[in-house]
């Protein structure tokens, strides 16, 4: 079925519309997050070093608002979703949410025509939008037991990733063009903008782990090559975390950059936040401007 879907739209019989800027796609095959938020932060910022004034789009996946919304700092994840929240707090850039992800490129675009570049982040598989780059991002995970929703996590057949512009592999040992890695190593305090902390800071003290994110093993493994114990709690992706979710005993919490939008004033406990940055091997920045060199700016 859905590589029917698919076919539909590549002969015309369901019609794609074009933005009139190109459109970089950041998705997965695979149900659940793969890495595509931090690349998508990573590509805001190597573009916009080289000269391109990005956007994002988003679904907006966990939030409650309806139509299509721009995403500003003091947003809630509740309203806008925790990714589009992140990515706007971490990058600056227009972003906007929306189901309809070509209703959410136009309203970008008409916000601020200085956009020249949309990155439409987990739009793999939105067809009716169409793209000038398809970029797929696989885990360590890889396809796991192979089989399509619902009996596996796969979205469309692994034969699609041969169809698509650039394979970008986040600690996959498949083949890939191109390898990305995660790395962060200095806390944050959640509240305490000019609050921050070593691993060395942390040791011995008693420390809870929290992750609700495509994987939460891989934040915990993260953790301990910082030389980090803890106790690790793991919560499926996207959770809506209540105070009883965060109810612990000991000295501190230490949690992802996506789940800590989410937190508020729910813990009792000091709050550390791990940013990670992404590295991408070979230039895939490069790689995308000259996919799409040659066509004119908004």
């Amino acid at each position: 079925m859905a590589s029917l879907r698919r076919a539909l739209y590549r002969a015309g019989i369901l019609a794609q519309v074009h933005l009139p800027v190109p459109v970089v796609v950041v998705g997965n095959i695979t149900a659940g997050g793969s890495g595509k938020t931090p690349l998508v932060l990573w590509l805001v910022d190597e573009l916009t070093r080289r000269g391109r004034r990005p956007g994002v789009i988003s679904r907006g996946y966990g939030g409650s608002a309806e139509g299509v919304r721009k995403v500003s700092r003091g947003d809630t994840p509740a309203v806008v979703g925790d990714e589009p929240l992140l990515i706007k707090r971490r990058a600056d850039c227009p972003v906007f949410v929306g189901r309809d992800r070509v209703a959410a490129g136009n309203a970008l675009l008409a916000a601020h025509p200085e956009c020249d570049v949309i990155l439409c982040d987990d739009g793999l598989q939105h067809y009716r939008l169409a793209r000038d780059v398809e970029i797929a991002v696989v885990d360590r995970r890889g396809f796991w037991n192979g089989w399509p929703m619902p009996a596996g996590p796969l979205r469309e057949p692994a034969s699609r990733l041969r169809s698509v512009d650039a394979v970008v592999a986040n600690d996959w040992a498949g083949d890939a063009g191109f390898r990305m890695t995660l790395a962060g190593d200095r806390f944050e305090l959640l509240g305490k903008v000019s609050r921050g902390g070593t691993p060395s800071d942390l040791v011995g003290q008693r420390l809870h782990a929290v992750a609700g994110i495509g994987e939460p093993q891989r934040f915990f493994d993260h953790l301990a090559a910082l030389g980090l114990r803890f106790e690790p709690h793991p919560f499926p992706d996207h959770h809506a975390y209540v105070a009883e979710d965060l109810a612990f005993g000991g000295d501190a919490i230490l949690t992802t950059e996506k789940d800590a939008v989410k937190f508020g004033e729910l813990a009792s406990l000091p709050v550390w936040v791990l940013p990670v940055t992404a590295t991408v091997t070979p230039d895939l920045a490069q790689f995308i401007l000259e996919r799409i060199d040659g066509r004119p700016p908004a």
